[in-house]
């Protein structure tokens, strides 16, 4: 189970995702409202943890946007705003719960539990565009009938690429799905890791489906 956690507090955020991960769920951790957006609609977390108090985007714009896009991630509010307006209001919005500071961890961990059960099984576990086929449960790659051998950072980032068909994705949502960073000094990593993932989708002189939007990043779409 993955979870994203958008939280500033210097030291709330980092002992929240140590907690977390001793509990066995990976987790990423971002610090402002843009970041938070970003990563929650490039990535298919299974939960996000929200502050409604985050630099450049609120939470409840964080939420608001999320669920204008359609994604469905069960939301949990996490904030020192514990005014019924607050409360009402981020749950009106589109959250699933809203827990207000101070808190025990303890409690935090049951209504996570609560989240993820409700979220439920995934319904299927292939993706598919154009000739592709992916399987997110055995990690297999297809190309037609061809099966195609990836390595984990290839599979992370055709992974991304075929949950956001169309969507042209920037090099720093690529380092944040495929290292958990978004920094520019990864830009050529990614270059090279692009470089590789076409060559073996195109091995067999199939028509490469990863276009390169200059000075934005990478789109998968039909030629």
């Amino acid at each position: 189970m993955r979870i994203l956690i958008a939280e500033d507090d210097p030291h709330l955020g980092p002992s929240l995702k140590k907690g977390l991960e001793e509990s066995r769920y990976a987790v990423d951790l971002v610090t402002d409202g843009e970041e938070a957006l970003s990563v929650g609609l490039a990535i298919p977390y299974n939960l996000i943890i929200l502050d409604i108090m985050l630099p450049h985007l609120d939470g409840f714009e964080v939420c608001k946007k999320l669920r204008d896009q359609k994604r469905t991630t069960p939301i949990l509010f996490l904030s020192a705003l514990s005014g019924l307006d607050h409360r009402v209001t981020g749950l009106d919005i589109g959250a699933d719960d809203y827990l207000t500071k101070p808190f025990a961890f303890r409690e935090l961990e049951a209504r996570v539990r609560a989240l993820l059960r409700r979220e439920g099984p995934t319904k299927t576990t292939t993706l598919s565009y154009a000739d592709i086929t992916l399987d997110t449960r055995t990690h297999d790659v297809r190309r037609g009938e061809r099966e195609i051998s990836l390595t984990s950072k290839e599979y992370l980032l055709l992974e991304l690429l075929m949950r956001n068909p169309g969507q042209v994705l920037s090099r720093g949502m690529i380092a944040e799905h495929m290292w958990n960073i978004d920094t520019d000094n990864l830009s050529n990593v990614i270059d090279v890791y692009i470089r590789y993932l076409r060559r073996k989708l195109c091995e067999d002189g199939e028509p490469d489906l990863i276009h390169t939007i200059r000075g934005f990043g990478y789109q998968l779409k039909e030629p």
